[in-house]
């Protein structure tokens, strides 16, 4: 809904800052915060983006987007993001989001799945790790002058 960007707005600067702080450069990690503000979430909504919002007790507590794989492989459905707000990590809420996901993207027919992840950031690749996924290739993503690698985990 579009009342929701405000809270998705916060739950994208917390998780963020949570995530990557010290992994990204401070410069492109603040411009990325400062560009997801609620204006941009609520396009993003309106736009029709396949996303799913977590609420514990009427709060939104996190999020993930998901839909059709952005490369062509073996693998035809991906979460693109997935991230809850500091406060709610570590109680179960992130592999409830995880497997929501990968229900609707079964729902949607999409064989396999694949999510990438910053090589730096431990909590996201153990998370995926933990999930079963397994990695089956690597990237680089610039950020200026860094050169950050990320993992793809992948589950059939």
């Amino acid at each position: 809904m579009p009342s929701d960007a405000k809270a998705l707005s916060e739950v994208f600067s917390s998780s963020w800052s949570n995530a990557y702080l010290g992994i990204i450069p401070h410069f492109h990690l603040d411009g990325m915060i400062r560009r997801r503000n609620p204006e941009w979430w609520s396009a993003a909504i309106q736009s029709g983006a396949q996303l799913l919002v977590l609420q514990v007790a009427s709060v939104i507590a996190g999020y993930a987007t998901l839909g059709p794989a952005r490369a062509r492989s073996n693998f035809e459905g991906e979460i693109f993001e997935l991230y809850l707000a500091p406060e709610y990590q570590g109680l179960g809420f992130g592999e409830r989001l995880f497997e929501a996901c990968r229900h609707e993207l079964d729902i949607g027919s999409l064989n396999g799945l694949i999510v990438w992840a910053l090589a730096d950031n431990a909590a996201a690749t153990d998370f995926y790790w933990r999930r079963g996924g397994r990695p089956v290739g690597n990237a680089f993503e610039r950020y200026g002058r860094s050169k950050l690698k990320k993992i793809a985990f992948a589950w059939d």
